[in-house]
């Protein structure tokens, strides 16, 4: 039996000390190509358990489950670089959190190649159906916006999955291993279960009352007509079984075979049970949508700050340029740790300001215009930080700049802001160092706790409700919106998987799930860690607060009591974040080089019950 998240403790925040962090990996990379599932399975072994820091050599993994850590160890530990590690933990991910990852969902996937000293994305964002307009989320009936959660539960929610495409291209690409001997840890925990704890419980009961109302999801997740009890053993043989044959067959079985077929045919007609009065609409996905599927190489965003080169994901991301628009606006301050109040003030302005131009002006790049090039720019964000008031606060939201190349210091921006749109926080985040210098940062997700609730029947796993992140309905005053669905179209994320490197070197990589508070996330811990003087412990487990462009700042009850006093003297509204979880942001994990092969993992040691942090050699 496979135990998972072990000495968990009690939901609080708190702050993990740790020691100065300084200096950079070595160089030198494993390169290799997709392989055939010969070579010898990995297994688990070693005794190392649940923590949220570890320092050693030898590589590092940082993830929110401790089987999906000791994946990653395991592969690292037998030779696998940082790709083989990440993807291998991502495939576990999906048995032992499958209402935030699984093969039914996408991602982002961000990549240091030591040997190169280069970084490389890979976009794994769903993509809508060829048959999607702008018009798909409005109701024929009424003519307006289908009520979100009614949108959510339904085919029409599901994008053209990306997560297998994508492993097939990192792994063909950068990997040493093959597909099959990477998912064989996974298929062993779905085969023999893991230990059901209360964040496992606590999910599925969040999601009951419509998995009651799915057939395959009520039969797989709710055991008895009811949430599978604490301490009970959750096996999903199911899955071990796809994995198998996915490990046997290759991509191609899920995006031109049978499996694509029992994709395209859930989406179509989805499985609802006799009697139930919940109304699932049919999506719009056929086999051609997912035989056109390609997860594509993306150009990283890159941005300096304080000295380091910072690299995100671009468009159809916004956590890229998000957080590298807010970086070039604060470099423009004093951040000083004997201040931190001041510093909190500039990143919750900067923030605005990142985040109005995010809602106005990115998109799928494939599909909109997005001036990535100027959102980028030290000269547009000097432009966009003479509005910062050092004494007080904006009233938010505030309108978007003109990121057209002309420059108006200090002008007033004249834009419509738009409204912020939900996007589920439910998503999940990994990194992996390896010996080498290679360096990871992975976030996975399927949107929703749950998705769209719809399980593809006998395969065990979950569909995703990404579609839902596209804007719903156009701009009621006519300004352009970069976000509408249309067909192919990836919809915007917030994912922010970032990697520092310092001297072309690997530093830092951090990422987090959240929906739209990822980009804040983020970006509060660069500038703990690189402003503010913290370790990267430290500036990960720091109280958080998220400006999202709203009236409102929202924070962590531990935040708003430091700093909540001074900051609504500066004229910030400053609340408790609702969740979920309640009073909760972010589920962070991180790593850092502290010298040439000395590398500390680290994850959340609360948030959402704490994460796994392990390294292949220990230091004590």
């Amino acid at each position: 039996m496979h135990r998972r998240r072990s000495g968990r403790t009690p939901l609080a925040l708190a702050l993990v000390a740790g020691m100065s962090l300084v200096g950079v990996g070595q160089a030198g990379a494993a390169p290799g190509a997709l392989s055939a599932s010969s070579a010898a399975p990995v297994a688990m072994s070693g005794p190392q358990g649940k923590q949220p820091v570890a320092t050693g050599y030898g590589g590092a993994v940082s993830t929110v489950d401790l089987d999906a850590s000791r994946t990653a160890i395991e592969v690292l530990r037998r030779g696998g670089n940082a790709v083989d590690a990440a993807v291998a933990a991502s495939a576990t991910l999906g048995v032992t959190e499958p209402y935030v990852a699984a093969i039914g969902g996408g991602g982002f996937f961000t990549y240091y190649d030591a040997k190169t000293r280069r970084v490389h994305t890979i976009d794994g964002r769903e993509t809508a159906p060829r048959a999607m307009g702008e018009r798909a989320f409005i109701d024929p009936a009424t003519g307006v916006p289908l009520p979100f959660n009614d949108a959510v539960t339904s085919g029409l929610s599901v994008g053209v999955p990306g997560t297998v495409a994508q492993w097939e291209q990192v792994l063909s690409r950068y990997g040493t291993r093959g597909l099959g001997t990477l998912l064989q840890p996974a298929i062993d925990i779905a085969e023999s279960g893991f230990t059901v704890d209360q964040e496992f419980y606590d999910q599925t009961a969040l999601n009951a009352d419509r998995f009651k109302d799915i057939t395959p999801s009520r039969r797989l997740f709710l055991p008895g007509g009811q949430p599978p009890a604490v301490g009970s053993t959750f096996r999903n043989p199911d899955l071990a079984r796809t994995y198998r044959t996915l490990a046997q067959s290759g991509p191609d079985w899920f995006y031109r075979g049978g499996l694509g077929k029992e994709i395209v045919r859930t989406v179509e007609q989805p499985p609802v049970e006799p009697g139930a009065t919940r109304k699932v609409r049919p999506g719009l996905m056929t086999p051609a949508d997912l035989a056109a599927y390609r997860a594509p190489y993306r150009k990283p965003t890159r941005v300096t700050y304080r000295g380091l080169d910072v690299y995100g994901m671009a468009p159809p991301s916004s956590g890229g340029s998000t957080v590298s628009e807010a970086l070039n606006i604060l470099e423009n301050f004093r951040l000083a740790e004997s201040d931190p109040v001041q510093a909190l003030h500039y990143y919750l302005e900067a923030s605005k300001l990142a985040y109005a131009d995010r809602g106005r002006y990115v998109g799928d790049s494939d599909k909109v215009d997005v001036p990535l090039r100027e959102l980028l720019s030290k000269g547009y964000a000097k432009e966009r930080s003479c509005l910062i008031d050092p004494a007080k606060a904006a009233v938010a939201p505030v309108p978007p700049g003109s990121p057209d190349g002309s420059r108006r210091p200090c002008a007033p921006a004249s834009g419509t802001p738009r409204a912020l749109e939900y996007e589920g926080p439910q998503t999940t985040h990994l990194v992996v160092a390896d010996r080498w210098g290679n360096m990871v940062a992975y976030n996975v997700t399927i949107e929703q706790f749950g998705g769209s609730g719809l399980t593809v029947p006998g395969r065990g796993f979950l569909l995703n409700n990404e579609l839902t992140d596209f804007s719903f309905a156009p701009p009621a005053n006519g300004t352009p919106d970069p976000n509408l669905p249309a067909p192919g179209k990836r919809p915007r994320s917030s994912m922010a998987p970032t990697l520092v490197l310092k001297n072309g070197r690997p530093l830092l990589a951090v990422g987090s799930p959240g929906g739209s508070t990822i980009i804040t996330t983020v970006l509060q811990i660069l500038l703990n860690r690189f402003d503010l003087g913290m370790d990267l412990p430290t500036a990960l487990a720091a109280p958080r607060a998220t400006q999202r462009n709203t009236p409102q700042t929202l924070a962590e009850q531990a935040f708003i009591d430091r700093y909540g006093a001074a900051l609504r003297a500066k004229g910030h509204d400053v609340a408790l974040f609702p969740g979920p979880p309640p009073g909760q942001i972010g589920a962070a994990t991180g790593l850092e080089f502290l010298r040439p092969g000395l590398v500390q993992a680290v994850a959340e040691p609360v948030r959402r019950h704490g994460g796994s942090a392990l390294v292949v050699h220990p230091v004590r």
